[in-house]
């Protein structure tokens, strides 16, 4: 979520209680398991969301990091710090998906503030980085880098929790596919990221092997419309599939 408290130290333990299924474990949610659960809950009750996905020939990238490998040195971007540039580029062309619906109103977001989902262990943080569109593709790796660590440590603080204006949810490293991701209010819209894998598809009338990805975007419907999804997926694709440029600066 984009506003949460830092991790608990420690989270209370389980209490069992005995029933006709049998003993049941009892688990307390902790104050960041139950500000997710309610965000969720409201999420899924007040906003009218849709989703919209395209698939990414990642062949391009994966250059890209091959490369960045064999020069050593600089860290070797993951899939996520790709796809976080991609994000920052298109949010700025594409203020829409960077704002927010307000009592019958837009806000339209100054700043390009992307967060990015993380997995500790007892609930799910979104650490921000801000003003993502001016960051150089290495900053935000490293960056990136040391909020996980922060977040596993449970060190991260509730600064770096906050002033999100689009989130990125990445489970491709899980071996997931495909999947839709739940807007984090009062945000317009999430990307849910899914799994690098070899697939035959055509190129110019010949089915070739080609490493693909595919993203679902979930959008606010009362400020994102179809055509804006369109042209934001398609904003990312492009960078995607033509990193070289802009994306890896």
């Amino acid at each position: 979520m984009s506003e949460q408290q830092p991790p608990a130290s420690n989270p209370p333990a389980p209490a069992t209680s005995g029933t006709a299924k049998g003993a049941i474990e009892v688990h307390e949610l902790t104050r960041v398991q139950v500000l997710i659960a309610r965000r969720a809950a409201e999420s899924r009750a007040t906003v009218p969301a849709f989703e919209a996905g395209v698939e990414v020939d990642m062949e391009a990238c994966l250059e890209l990091r091959a490369g960045r490998k064999a020069e050593g040195g600089s860290p070797v971007p993951t899939i996520t710090d790709l796809v976080v540039k991609a994000c920052a580029i298109a949010l700025r062309e594409h203020p829409r998906l960077n704002g927010a619906y307000r009592d019958a109103r837009f806000e339209l977001h100054e700043r390009v503030n992307v967060g990015v989902m993380v997995a500790a262990t007892d609930a799910l943080y979104t650490p921000v980085l801000p003003d993502t569109d001016s960051l150089p593709l290495d900053e935000i790796s490293s960056r990136l880098r040391a909020a996980v660590e922060r977040v596993r440590s449970g060190a991260i603080t509730a600064a770096e929790l906050s002033g999100g204006t689009f989130t990125v949810s990445n489970l491709g490293m899980h071996g997931v596919s495909r999947f839709g991701a739940v807007i984090t209010p009062p945000q317009a819209a999430i990307l849910a990221v899914g799994a690098v894998t070899p697939r035959a598809v055509v190129r110019d009338g010949e089915v070739v092997a080609r490493h693909v990805m595919d993203v679902t975007l979930a959008c606010d419907h009362r400020i994102v419309y179809g055509v804006d999804a369109a042209g934001f997926l398609a904003r990312i694709r492009g960078l995607l599939e033509a990193p070289a440029g802009a994306l890896a600066q």
